[in-house]
């Protein structure tokens, strides 16, 4: 599904409160980007805030003013000018404050949802779903400006919000739909009928509350989004030089002004707000602010003055979006846990991780970016988030596990786990970095007031039970009301003699009798309180160890998806390990995958991935994906998987590949020579075919006798496969059957493309195809001889034409090009091989080979009266005739079912590759479905289809082919759809199963006799044609279709499109005559001609001629 437009980013600032973490989270950002979640254009920058506790309101002007310079500078500007803000779309996010659950913050936090639209596989963390909402849902429409928006809230917007933005001016803010009930721990907003906003309340008294309350009972929430316009955003911007906002800046502190905490809703817009009076909001204090002394009082009125000067002027709207939600992320356990989970879910939700025992999971608990090896068990409600763990571990109910390795697996098996919160952490202490744990119960509060619990329990009682004291956590002289969970020393973060682990706090769960040895080992370490921890957090080693956790579990679902044949896309994942630099552990993994499997579709499968990780290391350049694929540098491993050896061919391909990676266009010629690698397996699988060919001897006949096969054209009417040596370059006249492009000469009507190998035997293939005549004619034939000269002579092209092609074989080196399709001759030499007249590879000459079973050589002369580029699929039934008529001649017989097979095997011999719809609906009389299953060997079984007796000739006479003038010229049609196939595309997995659907349903059409449903298959096939293969409909057909549409039920290019022929069932009957006068009114059509069709109940014909009296050599 293709991504609706969004907002075109000018800049994209994302604060933070910590200097250290300004790289880290601009890394971020620059990944964001390489995974085109933020436009290639955007200016990102991560921006410290001023100060720790500048607010939300003060982070944003500095964030402004950083993003005007930014700007300033790139306009050539030396000195910050507002102007540049009337043609910019600036995005800010606030980090905000520390979050007890996660150590990057509330923006970083990862959710347990997948993104199955998106280009590159990645964690959705908050700051992701956020990024989405402003950039696809909330910004779309609006001018110019500057959005804000907060990361500690978990929102919720459809994807039309209805917001309008005419003749806006001023500032807006989003609000969405709350319970009065929620909104007395939270701030809402007061409006008119019109939306403007008269006043912001923050944990309102239950009348305030009452008065915002809307029709539809609930109230608008503080949603933490923002929109400035570009007015109002100057006059914030003003403010910057003006004391005491200029502390809210890093200009102001870098020149020594006070610092100032200012908050964003509570300040800013605030004094916006209509109802809002100067006296009233000079008074004001911020909720973010709290309590403290008049001095710091006196300075915020200073402040809220100039806000008052600059901004009062400027309206203030409200859009609500009454079908959006809205949570805030609270330091609360319980909140958190119930965020992340699905308390009515019938199953465990599973994301971006690998689990081996599912069935161990909960329902309702959830499972995000982990590696679950063994016995782990997960109860109700509980959440593990970047954990490696191998059981047997048993968590219960209503627990975060999160940040555990797979060395900390161990510490866990002695306990069963409930209500709590364990996480480990990384951490750097005085340059040297380490790990910590952390462990809490779920019902533990984070707030300074209130009773304290530790573990769930009272301090007091956990004192009692463990005999740690209240001088081990805080100081003597810490005031009671500062004795709280956030201040108590509680977490090792060095101990003298060993590493830490989970076990210095678990034993806290349960004291056993060990004589206090592990009450003394905790007090023998290096303990930090909560608060303490923070600036000690390492989130550039906490990002690392997640990407390397993600990378890891993504490596497992690689092997499991190929391993498993499961239709999943594994290109997203792809794209991700070479955008964020680690393809050398996919590559590994694929090789491995490669090498030890049993099935050649795997081992297939496994090395298109590897063209893919290679052409995405291209970066777009070197030129094209498909081309030639025969550098003798890869002959080496090439040999290795025709001889069957899989494993060295396999190495031996990574081996070359490693000489292969330094530039664009080296990458992109190997990803090349690995599709013509898989191309080999699939040649392999392909074969298998030729256990269903089988021969019974008859009388041989005399020499001169000719043997003539003919063939009515195949007509398609859902396509053939293009097949890589069919269809391409130019086709002299005469030449027909001199490489394997030339037309069929069977009608497919629907289904094609399920026919074509990989598809044929991993998805299984159903098509229904209609042998034709054309113009009254059957335009393919083939006749064989013997002749006393042991030799071959071989003619291709029109029977008594001066253009045909004549060749003559003498010794075994002039067939040793059977391969070689563009090779003049080459698929008549290879029906030689396949029909077991010549052994290619014999010691033995070819004249004794010849003189020892036969007595003599073979004449055979193939033809097709159709035009090159056509789409009627001639290569396969022109090998069918060839191959019918070399086995009667040698004294066999061929069952037609048998002989389908066998034109499998010859086009792999021949190696165009190729499926079987072609020679079934050409060898095959009448209307008839072909299906294989999805299994190898590949086995092809034909039905016919009965239809109401006069039905054929009412078909006739509404059937017409129309010569488009266009060849075929669309080279590499197969080697794409192939290669979206093995990335299993979702969108080419769905359709190549509907193709495989709606051949039953057009069946059902033809038995009913309904002309008109037939019509709606065809034009239903040919838009599935275009979704397989883009680019298949020429410009100038598509103007010959449109003009046809409205005289015809339906129509379609044959064959795979691009040119060639297009098939018409027509409203009315016998309509050749009035469709040439419609087509001779259009202009710029070109060459096109219109010729009759009837179905051809007779298929493949098979005759003995009497004996000619020369059987001298005819050719010179």
């Amino acid at each position: 599904m293709e991504q609706p437009k969004g907002v075109d980013w000018t800049v994209v600032i994302l604060t933070c409160q910590y200097k250290d973490s300004v790289q880290v989270f601009q890394r971020e950002l620059e990944v964001r980007q390489k995974r085109e979640q933020i436009p290639a254009g955007t200016l990102l920058l991560a921006v410290e805030d001023p100060e720790k506790r500048v607010g939300s309101g003060g982070a944003t002007l500095n964030a402004l003013l950083v993003a005007a310079e930014h700007l300033s500078a790139r306009a050539g500007f030396t000195v910050v000018t507002s102007d540049v803000l009337h043609s910019a779309w600036i995005l800010i996010l606030h980090m905000g404050r520390d979050f007890p659950f996660d150590d990057c913050g509330r923006a970083f936090t990862c959710l347990p949802v997948e993104n199955p639209q998106a280009p590159v596989e990645a964690l959705v963390c908050n700051l992701d779903s956020l990024l989405d909402i402003m950039t696809y849902r909330l910004g779309p429409g609006s001018p110019p400006g500057v959005w804000v928006c907060s990361t500690d809230m978990l929102l919720s917007v459809p994807e039309n919000p209805g917001i309008s933005w005419d003749s806006f001016r001023g500032a807006r803010v989003i609000a969405l739909p709350g319970s009065p009930a929620y909104a007395r721990n939270h701030g809402v907003y007061l409006t008119d009928p019109q939306g403007l906003v008269l006043d912001i309340y923050y944990q309102g008294t239950e009348r305030e509350i009452q008065r915002c309350v809307r029709p539809d009972g609930q109230v608008p929430l503080v949603s933490g989004v923002v929109f400035f316009s570009v007015e109002t955003a100057e006059c914030l911007l003003a403010t910057h030089v003006s004391p005491p906002l200029d502390a809210c800046t890093y200009l102001g502190l870098d020149s020594g002004a006070r610092p100032v905490q200012l908050s964003l809703f509570f300040d800013i817009l605030l004094c916006m707000a209509e109802n809002v009076t100067r006296e009233d909001f000079l008074v004001g204090r911020p909720p973010e602010l709290g309590q403290g002394d008049a001095d710091v009082a006196g300075y915020l009125q200073s402040a809220r003055a100039q806000l008052w000067r600059e901004l009062r002027d400027q309206p203030l709207t409200m859009a609500y979006v009454s079908s959006g939600s809205y949570s805030y992320m609270t330091s609360s356990a319980s909140d958190f846990l119930h965020s992340l989970t699905l308390p009515r879910a019938l199953g465990a939700q599973i994301v971006h991780s690998q689990v081996e025992e599912q069935q161990l999971l909960s329902a309702g608990s959830s499972v995000v970016s982990c590696l679950l090896e063994g016995h782990v068990q997960l109860g109700p409600g509980s959440v593990l988030q970047h954990c490696h763990l191998r059981g047997p571990v048993h968590i219960g109910s209503g627990c975060l596990v999160s940040g555990l390795e797979e060395a900390q697996s161990e510490a866990l098996h002695a306990w069963e786990l409930h209500d709590l919160v364990l996480q480990g952490h990384h951490i750097r202490l005085h340059g040297s970095p380490g790990r910590a744990f952390t462990l809490v119960g779920r019902l533990d509060s984070w707030e300074r007031h209130g009773a304290g619990t530790y573990l769930n329990m009272p301090w007091r009682e956990f004192f009692k039970r463990t005999g740690v004291r209240a001088l081990d956590l805080w100081d003597p002289d810490t005031p009671p009301a500062e004795c709280c969970l956030p201040s108590a020393r509680l977490f090792p973060v060095l101990h003298p003699s060993r590493a830490l682990g989970p076990q210095e706090l678990l034993w806290m769960l349960d004291p056993q009798e060990d004589g206090g040895e592990a009450l003394r080992a905790w007090r023998a370490s290096w303990r930090l309180s909560w608060e303490q921890l923070q600036p000690c957090l390492d989130r550039a080693a906490t990002l690392a160890s997640r990407r390397d956790l993600f990378f890891r579990q993504a490596l497992h679902k690689a092997r499991h998806v190929l391993e498993a044949r499961h239709d999943l896309s594994l290109r997203p994942l792809i794209r991700a390990a070479v955008r964020e630099g680690c393809p050398g552990p996919l590559l590994a993994t694929l090789d491995q995958v490669a090498a030890a499997a049993g099935d050649p579709g795997v081992a297939a499968r496994a090395l298109a991935c590897v063209a893919d990780v290679l052409g995405c290391m291209a970066e777009g350049r070197g030129g094209l994906r498909s081309g030639p694929a025969a550098n003798p540098e890869w002959m080496r491993p090439f040999s290795y998987l025709e001889c069957g050896d899989l494993a060295a061919g396999v190495e031996a391909l990574a081996q070359e590949r490693d000489k292969w990676l330094s530039r664009p266009a080296l990458l992109v010629r190997a990803a090349r020579h690995y599709e013509g690698a898989g191309q080999i397996l699939i040649r392999q699988a392909v074969m298998s075919a030729q256990h269903f060919v089988s021969t019974e001897p008859v009388e041989l006949p005399g020499p001169g006798q000719w043997v003539v096969a003919e063939c009515p054209a195949r007509v398609d009417f859902s396509g053939e496969p293009f097949v890589a040596g069919k269809g391409e370059g130019s086709w002299p006249q005469g030449q027909a059957g001199s490489f394997c492009d030339q037309l069929e000469s069977c009608y497919t009507v629907i289904g094609g493309w399920s026919d074509t190998p990989p598809l044929a035997y991993e998805l299984g293939g159903a098509v229904l195809g209609l042998a034709v005549r054309v113009d009254g004619r059957r335009p393919i034939g083939a006749r064989a001889r013997r002749i006393l000269e042991p030799e071959l002579w071989l003619a291709v092209g029109p029977q008594q034409d001066e253009m045909t092609v004549k060749i003559v074989c003498r010794s075994l080196a002039d067939l040793r090009d059977y391969c070689q399709p563009h090779a003049p001759g080459a698929l008549l030499k290879a029906a030689f091989i396949c029909a077991g007249i010549v052994d290619v590879h014999s010691e033995l000459q070819l004249r004794k080979q010849l003189l020892r079973t036969f007595g003599g050589g073979f004449e055979l002369h193939t033809w097709s009266e159709l035009p090159h580029g056509s789409g009627l699929g001639t290569s396969s039934i022109l090998a069918g005739t060839a191959l019918a008529a070399l086995q009667r001649a040698a004294g066999r017989v061929v069952g037609t079912e048998a002989l389908i097979h066998a034109v499998l095997h010859l086009e792999q011999v021949l190696t165009t590759g190729g499926g079987w719809q072609d020679q079934v609906g050409g060898l095959m009389p009448g209307i008839k479905v072909g299906r294989s299953r999805a299994q190898l060997p590949l086995k092809v079984e034909v039905e016919e289809v009965t239809v109401p007796e006069g039905f054929v000739q009412k078909l006739n006479d509404h059937l017409l082919l129309v010569y488009t003038g266009k060849t075929r010229l669309a080279r590499n049609l197969l080697q794409d759809v192939l290669r979206s196939w093995y990335a299993r595309l979702p969108a080419v997995v769905e359709n190549a199963h509907s193709l495989v659907q709606q051949t039953e349903e057009c069946a059902e059409a033809f038995r009913q006799g309904s002309l008109p449903l037939l019509g709606q298959c065809l034009t239903s096939y040919w838009e599935q044609k275009k979704l397989m293969a883009p680019g298949c409909e020429p410009l100038a057909v598509r103007r010959m279709m449109d003009v046809l549409a409205p005289h015809v039920h339906g129509q379609s290019l044959a064959g795979a499109g691009g040119g060639g022929f297009l098939y018409l069932l027509t409203k009315e009957p016998q309509q050749k005559e009035a469709l040439e006068a419609v087509l001779a009114k259009t202009e710029g059509l070109g060459n096109y001609s219109i010729h009759l069709v009837e179905v051809d109940t007779q298929g493949l014909s098979l005759k003995l001629l009497g004996t000619e009296a020369s059987t001298c050599c005819p050719f010179p």
